[in-house]
């Protein structure tokens, strides 16, 4: 299982706002502490909002390739429905041959929609706008020269795009919530899913992957080109009752805060404590607690290849952070790998 981690960009460590340029700064740190640590990949969202800095995250990830040598670089995910594939496509092929072949994509239609009327786009048109330029960005990935036309871009006349990725195919994963049709997508393409479970229970989603699994074997995929990654906020600590203390606090703050503007009813301990139960969502605890948490999901979903952690929207300070990386590349990732073989 490759283990790795997803941020926003936070800005935000609780209720103190730090000056942009160190949370950037510190932000890079915190991915070169994940590379030294030996984490898989890391990935950086895209939000159009003053709390987060992600708004242009392959420049994020760029820098960052600059700066360390093993770890995969991904999106977390690109707004692809507001985005253009001809630029998304560039920018990410940029940045693998700044990474020497290190660079992912993560697409999805996105869970928070301010990038709609920035970009002008018409919130109506939300799974019509990703399916066409899902389809666009696939067939810019395999052809050096495009032909094509549609309803949201204008068409391209055998047009050559460049610069063209390190990799033979630049990895695109899609990246889902809970819709079904989403599911059944990524398999008749034969895309790697990521599946984003940020409440409940992931048990739950195995109905969704298992969709995932039977529509790309239709589709004449191998069960080895259909990888299935788990993305859930998440923190490790030296103890359990650690991690909850430096977690809660700010976690019931952030999601509360959500929850007034999405609909959801306010956290309370009740809920948090279900949520870190075994089969709750949140991957929060001790070396021990986590590894075997991770396990437990993996064998939920009937495998996963690939866990990444949401860890800076809980108010953590940044050596809280650089801490929970060290214990993932420490403990969590040899207990985890040492129990799969």
């Amino acid at each position: 299982m490759e283990i790795g981690i997803d941020s926003f960009a936070s800005a935000m460590y609780g209720s103190k706002t730090l000056n942009s340029v160190d949370a950037m700064e510190q932000l890079l740190e915190r991915i070169v502490k994940a590379d030294e640590a030996g984490l898989a990949v890391y990935g950086i969202g895209e939000h159009h909002k003053k709390e987060f800095l992600d708004s242009a995250p392959a420049i994020i990830l760029a820098a960052a390739a600059s700066k360390t040598k093993n770890i995969r670089l991904t999106s977390a995910v690109t707004v692809l429905s507001t985005s253009d594939p001809v630029r998304v496509y560039q920018n990410f092929a940029t940045l693998d041959l700044i990474s020497k072949g290190r660079a992912e994509i993560v697409v999805g239609r996105g869970s928070a929609i301010e990038s709609y009327p920035l970009f002008g786009f018409d919130l109506n048109d939300y799974d019509a706008l990703f399916k066409e330029k899902l389809n666009l960005l696939l067939q810019i990935r395999e052809q050096e020269f495009v032909t094509w036309s549609g309803k949201f871009r204008p068409a391209l006349q055998n047009q050559p795009v460049y610069s063209r990725s390190s990799q033979e195919k630049l990895p695109v994963w899609l990246g889902v919530g809970g819709t079904p049709e989403s599911f059944v997508r990524a398999g008749t393409l034969g895309l790697p899913l990521m599946v984003a479970v940020i409440g409940g229970e992931t048990a739950n989603f195995r109905p969704l992957v298992d969709l995932y699994r039977e529509a790309g074997k239709r589709a004449g995929f191998q069960p080895e080109q259909l990888k299935v990654g788990l993305h859930s906020p998440g923190y490790v600590a030296t103890t359990n009752e650690g991690a909850i203390a430096d977690y809660f606090p700010g976690y019931a703050e952030l999601w509360t805060k959500a929850g007034k503007e999405r609909g959801w009813p306010p956290v309370t301990k009740d809920k948090f404590d279900a949520s870190i139960a075994p089969k709750g969502v949140l991957v929060v605890g001790s070396p021990d607690q986590v590894a075997e948490k991770l396990l437990s999901h993996s064998e939920a979903l009937g495998g996963i290849d690939r866990f990444t952690f949401q860890m800076d929207n809980a108010g953590l300070t940044h050596n809280q952070l650089l801490r929970s990386i060290e214990l993932i590349g420490k403990e969590i990732i040899p207990r985890v790998n040492k129990k799969r073989n």
